[in-house]
């Protein structure tokens, strides 16, 4: 164990234990699995998937989000486990917006990423954030979804 004092920043404990490797993962860019917006009714807005081997064909994919809308939609959590996944999700008026991890992910890391989805939309749309507004700036949300975690 060693202890690292950097100058005006405070104290940092540095932990050094060779079993404790395997099991820790550091973050890469293959940490989120997909992300998507959903309306009221679960019906698709926009959804990314990022693992090809999770939901291979999009009616894999619709079919887990009919799934995942009808856990969560009356739900007061923020996280879900489904099919091997783990879920965090937000609802606003009439949209849910959910980013998947795998089942081993750090909920905090997706819930950052999460956060920064609905911030970059809810700024992009000046804090109106509704299934018409949307869509009708549905390219500038696409960008935004794609520059959050590019795949």
């Amino acid at each position: 164990m060693s202890i690292a004092f950097p100058e005006n920043i405070g104290y940092v404990l540095l932990v050094s234990c060779p079993r404790l490797k395997n099991c820790v993962k550091e973050p890469t860019l293959y940490t989120v699995k997909g992300m998507a917006i959903l309306d009221n009714d679960g019906n698709r807005i926009l959804a990314k998937y990022y693992d090809k081997n999770v939901f291979p064909t999009a009616k894999e994919q619709k079919t887990f989000e009919k799934n995942l809308f009808n856990k969560t939609h009356r739900a007061n959590a923020e996280i879900i486990m489904l099919d091997g996944l783990t879920c965090v999700y937000r609802s606003n008026v009439d949209l849910f917006f959910y980013v998947m991890g795998s089942s081993h992910e750090n909920e905090l890391i997706l819930m950052s990423v999460l956060n920064c989805l609905y911030d970059s939309v809810s700024h992009i749309l000046r804090k109106n954030v509704e299934k018409r507004v949307v869509l009708e700036n549905l390219d500038i949300v696409m960008l935004a979804m794609d520059e959050i975690c590019d795949g």
